[in-house]
C-alpha cells in the first residue's frame, strides 16, 4: 500500500518526536511491504516565522492532497502577543476545520509497566483503558461572536458556546460505534444543570443511544467526571464530550496514567485524518533530547489503523511500545529518581527494534 503522508513537525519538541515516529513508520513499511511517501510542511510558529501565516496555503494543499497528516505540535511563547488569527494554535484549529476533522479520539491507557508512574495507587490505576471521543469543531473554541472590547481597565471579553443537533448526533454516533468494539459503555459528559448547550447535548445523545441497544449509556456532569476520573479511572470506557470538556479531561487522564507524553490522538471524520501526540510543543525542553516520543509513535499507530485500516501494523507498533516499557526504558518524564533516563532518539530506536521483532513474528504466524 502507498502511505502518502504530509508531515507537519511544527514547534518545540514537535520535530524531535515526529522524527522518531517516522522512523517507526518506515520500519513498518519495510517490514510489511508498503511504500512510504512523505512531504514535510510548516505549521504554527514555524510557519509564522517563514511566511507570517500559521497555516500557509501550500501546507493546506499538501494536507488535502495526502492520505493522512502526522503532526508534531504547535505553540510558542514568542507569539503570545500576536492577534488570535496569527497565533500558532489558529493554524491548527483552521487545519481541523478545513479537513472536516470533527471527531478527536484520545486513548488513555495505563501500561502495566508504568503503574508506578501514576500519582494514584497502583490498584486504582491498574487496568485503566479509556477512549475519549471529543467533538472538535464546535463549542467555545469555534463559536461566534468572540471579542475583547472596551478601554483598558473596563474591557469585556466574550466567547460563545454553540452546538447544533447534527453536530452532536454525528459525534455521538462515533462514540457508540467505537463502544460496540470495546466494553459497550458510553459516558456522556456535560453540564446540563447550567448550560443550554449541554441540555441539548444530553437530549440528542440519549436519542441516539436508542439505535445502539447493546451499549450502556450514562451521563455525568463534567465536575463529577473530573473527580471520578481520579477516584475510579478503570471504570471508564468510552467518554463522549464536547470540545472544551474533552480537552481538559483527556489531559487530566494523561496525569492519571503517568504522563502526557504517552498520549496519542486521532482527529477524524473528514476525508483526511490528523494524528498528533497530546503533549503540545513543550518549548522549555525543546532541543534537549529528553522529550518522550511514545505519544507521537502511538499516534502513528492510530494513523495506520484509522486512515489505512492496517490493524496488524498498528498492533505491532502498540506492542513495541509496551515491550520497550516492559524492558525498563524510560524518558525523563517517566524515569524515577534512581533511573537513568532514555533519550528521545534512544527510545525511538528501541521502539523500531521491538517493532521489527513483532512484525517478523506476525508474518511467521500468517505463513
Amino acid at each position: 500500500m502507498l502511505l502518502n503522508l504530509t508531515i507537519l513537525p511544527g514547534d518545540g519538541i514537535g520535530p524531535e518526536v515526529t522524527e522518531q515516529a517516522i522512523l517507526v513508520l518506515q520500519a513498518v513499511a519495510d517490514a510489511f511491504g508498503h511504500q512510504l511517501q512523505l512531504q514535510h510542511k510548516n505549521i504554527g510558529g514555524a510557519a509564522l516565522a517563514a511566511t507570517n501565516d500559521p497555516l500557509p496555503p501550500e501546507t493546506l494543499q499538501a494536507c488535502l492532497a495526502s492520505s493522512a497528516v502526522l503532526l508534531g505540535a504547535v505553540g510558542s511563547p514568542a507569539y503570545d502577543h500576536y492577534p488570535n488569527h496569527l497565533r500558532p494554535e489558529a493554524g491548527l484549529l483552521r487545519l481541523r476545520r478545513e479537513l472536516g476533522a470533527y471527531a478527536n479520539l484520545r486513548p488513555a491507557i495505563c501500561f502495566p509497566a508504568l503503574e508506578d508512574c501514576s500519582p494514584l495507587r497502583p490498584e486504582l490505576v491498574r487496568g485503566t483503558d479509556i477512549l475519549f471521543v471529543r467533538e472538535l469543531l464546535g463549542g467555545l473554541y469555534f463559536g461566534e461572536p468572540r471579542s475583547i472590547q472596551g478601554a483598558p481597565g473596563s474591557r469585556v471579553a466574550t466567547n460563545t458556546m454553540t452546538y447544533a443537533e447534527p453536530a452532536i448526533e454525528r459525534i455521538a454516533r462515533v462514540a457508540f460505534e467505537l463502544a460496540m468494539k470495546r466494553r459497550q459503555k458510553v459516558l456522556s459528559v456535560d453540564k446540563a444543570n447550567v448550560l443550554e448547550c449541554s441540555r441539548l447535548w444530553r437530549e440528542v445523545v440519549t436519542r441516539c443511544a436508542k439505535d445502539y441497544p447493546g451499549v450502556q449509556l450514562s451521563h455525568m456532569y463534567v465536575d463529577s467526571a473530573a473527580m471520578s476520573l481520579v477516584q475510579r479511572p478503570k471504570d471508564f470506557d468510552v467518554v463522549l464530550t464536547e470540545n472544551m470538556f474533552g480537552d481538559i479531561l483527556s489531559d487530566q487522564a494523561g496525569g492519571v496514567v503517568g504522563s502526557l507524553g504517552l498520549l496519542a490522538s486521532a482527529s477524524i471524520g473528514g476525508p483526511i485524518g490528523v494524528y498528533e501526540p497530546v503533549h503540545g510543543s513543550a518549548p522549555d525542553i525543546a532541543g534537549k533530547g529528553i522529550a518522550n516520543p511514545l505519544g507521537a509513535i502511538l499516534s502513528a499507530a492510530m494513523l495506520l489503523r484509522h486512515s489505512f485500516q492496517l490493524d496488524r501494523e498498528a498492533a505491532c507498533i502498540e506492542g513495541a511500545v509496551g515491550d520497550v516499557l516492559n524492558r525498563g526504558y524510560r524518558t525523563a518524564d517517566l524515569a524515577g529518581d534512581c533511573q537513568k533516563a532514555t533519550t528521545t532518539s534512544e527510545m525511538g530506536q528501541n521502539a523500531v527494534q521491538a517493532m521489527k521483532k513483532l512484525a517478523s513474528a506476525a508474518k511467521r504466524k500468517l505463513a
